[in-house]
């Protein structure tokens, strides 16, 4: 009987053993189902997020292509070229060796092989870029560029096209001018609104890098906005650029004149000027201004440009703390680095209306000036003749100042 129930008992341990087993390995195989199939889920979610970030990245990469295929054609150099004496070659006299002379002029020391007179040769004196903004031939670039007035100017199409140049007009505030090539059906740039940009904007830069590689590109970024610079270069010395675009694609000698864009292509200033003591650091004048003197020489042939007739310094939170001020916006006039850049200047609007040095324009017309609102862009939005109201905060006190504004001359 023992033995019946011994037997019975092993039977039922040996059935229990296979089915558990059997069991076991079912779980097993749905748990790993389930295991690898999150494992797998989250291989794919990894896989797909590298995918979208690939498609991100080319989709970039595309629009830039995209911008600089479109813009390239209507961006030009320009070589400025002038008629100076030709350097007069000499040569060494073969009758006798004289060391003296030798030691003090070098081998090629004697009487020049042009004794009857200077010789003048067309020499090339400066390069720039420039870019088309009307079918009909009209050139954006900077002032400097053409600023050498007896000089010739000749414009290199990107298809290796020549055009001799006609200088229209030249800023006599900013550093921008236009000029003219005969013709007609010009490739355009597409002009865009520079009263949105932001910090860390896609940029693209075009230009003739020093003087030499032609329609060179570089992309980065808006590293600022409204900055202020002291320019100088060329002929026109030192001029001091308020507003401008910083930005950190790379310019160089050469790329004056330039479009900076955006990731769209559109033009959103012109590269102007670099930090020559840093790495990356250039800047761009807003396209808006550019826009300004674009209808000007359409309508008027020329640039005309209200005066106002202050050189001032944007307030700002920074300078209120520094200088232990009651008011962070407003411009005040105060007098440049060199002793001839005078605040006030004689004879103009602001001096007749009776502003003074460390006077501050608090606003025009009722409207702040500050970071976003600067005294040129506002003073730009009207015409010579117009009469502005100002407020102005003098020696402590309040007061309006009624001033027509005149033309620059």
């Amino acid at each position: 009987m023992e033995n019946k129930k011994t037997n019975s008992l092993q039977k039922i341990v040996v059935i229990s053993v296979i089915i558990g087993t059997i069991f076991g390995g079912i779980s097993g195989g749905v748990v790993s189902s389930l295991y690898f199939n999150q494992e797998s889920k989250k291989m794919k979610n990894v896989e797909t997020n590298t995918e979208i970030k690939t498609i991100s990245i080319t989709e970039e990469e595309s629009a830039v292509i995209s911008a600089v295929e479109k813009v390239s054609p209507a961006v030009v150099n320009i070589v400025a070229s002038k008629d100076l004496p030709k350097i007069q070659q000499y040569y060494r006299n073969p009758f006798f060796d004289d060391e003296f002379f030798r030691n003090f002029f070098g081998d090629e020391y004697s009487i020049p092989n042009n004794p009857q007179g200077d010789q003048i040769e067309k020499k090339e004196i400066g390069n720039g870029t420039g870019f088309i903004v009307s079918t009909d031939g009209y050139i954006v670039t900077n002032k400097h560029v053409v600023s050498v007035e007896d000089a010739e100017y000749t414009v290199l199409m990107n298809n290796e096209e020549k055009f001799e140049a006609k200088i229209i007009a030249r800023d006599t505030i900013g550093d921008m001018a236009i000029i003219k090539i005969e013709g007609e059906n010009f490739p355009t740039v597409e002009l865009g609104d520079s009263s949105n940009l932001k910090v860390g904007q896609k940029t693209i830069a075009i230009g003739n890098a020093l003087g030499e590689f032609s329609n060179t590109v570089s992309t980065g970024v808006i590293s600022g906005l409204s900055r202020s610079i002291i320019a100088s270069g060329g002929s026109t010395g030192t001029e001091e650029l308020v507003d401008v675009i910083q930005t950190d694609a790379s310019i160089n000698p050469g790329n004056s004149g330039g479009p900076l864009l955006d990731i769209s292509g559109k033009v959103i200033g012109i590269n102007t000027a670099i930090a020559s003591n840093a790495q990356n650091i250039g800047f761009a004048i807003p396209i808006n201004e550019v826009k300004n003197i674009i209808e000007s020489v359409e309508k008027y042939g020329k640039i005309v440009r209200p005066w106002l007739g202050v050189r001032y310094v944007q307030l700002n939170e920074v300078m209120k703390k520094e200088n232990n001020l009651d008011i962070d916006y407003g411009a005040l006039i105060i007098r440049g680095k060199k002793i001839s850049d005078l605040a006030i200047v004689p004879g103009s609007p602001a001096d007749k209306a009776g502003l003074v040095e460390n006077d501050i324009i608090l606003e025009i017309n009722g409207e702040k000036i500050n970071d976003k609102n600067p005294l040129n862009r506002m003073i730009a939005k009207f015409n010579s003749n117009d009469e502005i109201t100002l407020k102005v905060l003098s020696k402590g006190e309040e007061k309006e100042i009624k001033i027509t504004l005149e033309e620059r001359k």
